[in-house]
């Protein structure tokens, strides 16, 4: 069995990792022979992600231009994966998730008539503008997907209401806390400890609040909203909070950021975080706040509460175990939650230690058996977090209740 693995980001890159892993560790016992290609839709962040696993991609489109569109980054995707997949033929082509590579790249396979396996199938708004334009790629690969595997239970009912055969659906867990529990068992990048710590004497010695925020529909005036609400909470909790940012990338997010947050006091802007460096920092943190998918389920698993900077969420199982609240932009509000958390050790715990809903650990085991046609165990949310936490670098939390 050939199955050619196609993905462009870093976030896609983290969740097949496993899966590959698990592909190259079957293939000494069943036929099974993976091919990797990546579109490079994301270049420097994605490389990051390929050294840390290890992985040696088969083809590397290169796709990535400056100021690329969600258009230009389709018909590129089409235009070179149409002859890898004239030669290699592949009985399966894997994608993963809901960037523009997702739907490019399943319309391909179906196009040459592979057979399309789609990993984190059935996550839904039901707005097709957020996010932007994840919601549409990610139903895009669902419509042509033969085989789905749907993180929860949740994202199976999705699929279903859409007319998806039951026998066409399977429940996995989410391959991103394969990928958190064997980064979480490495040793913590001795750079991390140097970046957060370099100016450790004008630093607040207090809870880490990670930041996390870059999405499309962020930009511009929610951005701003998010960076005044930050500015409010290190003025409010002066020498008791640190405030850690890595700051994405992208020319929109790093002029908003640098221009609001450069040199406020308790506000520390770090260059973009390699995947094994962003773990361990938030194997550190007190609390995150983000407008990302992925940490939506990587902190839950850690113990971290999560405040969502988004309106809605396509990941709401985890707001009803109560491990994260969608809060939105608005600066008060952001304020207001951040603080409840801070100050309440009852509201604290109750967020921190509810039901991880997205893993086990297993997921990619199971992804891997059904594509070889084998039984596969059912998935079961699991209890709290299943990565223990560490100290803040090496500092003690102070209480700030009361």
């Amino acid at each position: 069995m050939k199955v050619l693995l196609v993905f462009g980001t870093r976030p896609e890159a983290i969740k097949l990792a496993p899966v590959l892993q698990e592909m190259q560790r079957r293939a000494r016992d069943r036929d099974i022979h993976p091919v990797v290609c990546v579109t490079a839709q994301h270049r420097d962040m994605l490389d990051q992600v390929l050294g840390l696993f290890n992985i040696r991609p088969h083809y590397d489109l290169g796709i990535m231009t400056g100021g690329q569109t969600p258009i230009q980054v389709a018909s590129a995707v089409l235009s070179k994966l149409e002859p890898i997949l004239l030669k290699e033929q592949p009985d399966w082509v894997v994608v993963q998730g809901d960037t523009t590579t997702v739907a490019a790249a399943a319309i391909a396979a179906f196009y040459g008539r592979s057979r399309v396996a789609h990993v984190e199938a059935g996550l839904r708004t039901y707005d097709k503008w957020q996010p932007f334009p994840e919601e549409i790629n990610r139903r895009i690969a669902g419509v042509v997907a033969d085989l789905h595997f749907a993180p929860t239970e949740r994202a199976r009912q999705n699929l279903l209401k859409e007319g998806v055969q039951p026998a066409n659906i399977m429940v996995t867990g989410n391959p991103v806390i394969d990928a958190v529990v064997q980064v979480s068992n490495s040793p913590p990048p001795a750079e991390l400890d140097t970046l957060i710590q370099g100016s450790r004497a004008t630093l607040p010695t207090g809870p880490l609040l990670v930041v996390t925020a870059h999405r499309r529909e962020n930009h511009g005036e929610n951005m701003e909203a998010i960076c005044s609400a930050l500015r409010r909470l290190a003025s409010l909790y002066q020498d008791r909070v640190h405030i850690v940012y890595p700051v994405h990338p992208n020319p929109a997010v790093q002029r908003t950021v640098r221009r609001m947050l450069n040199n406020v006091h308790g506000v520390s802007l770090l260059p973009p975080l390699d995947y094994a460096s962003l773990i361990h920092l938030l194997r550190r943190a007190y609390l995150v706040l983000t407008d990302s998918g992925g940490i939506q389920e990587e902190a839950p698993s850690l113990g971290v509460p999560v405040l969502v900077l988004r309106n809605v969420t396509e990941r709401p199982e985890a707001v009803e175990a109560g491990t994260v609240r969608v809060i939105g932009t608005d600066t008060t509000r952001i304020v207001r939650e951040v603080s409840r958390l801070l100050e309440s050790a009852e509201e604290y715990r109750t967020i921190a230690h509810a039901v991880n809903p997205y893993g086990d650990g297993r997921a990619s085991q199971r992804i891997v058996s059904a594509l070889l046609g084998e039984k596969v165990d059912p998935f079961v949310p699991c209890l709290g977090p299943i990565v223990t936490r560490v100290a803040p670098f090496p500092r003690k939390q102070p209480q700030l209740a009361g």
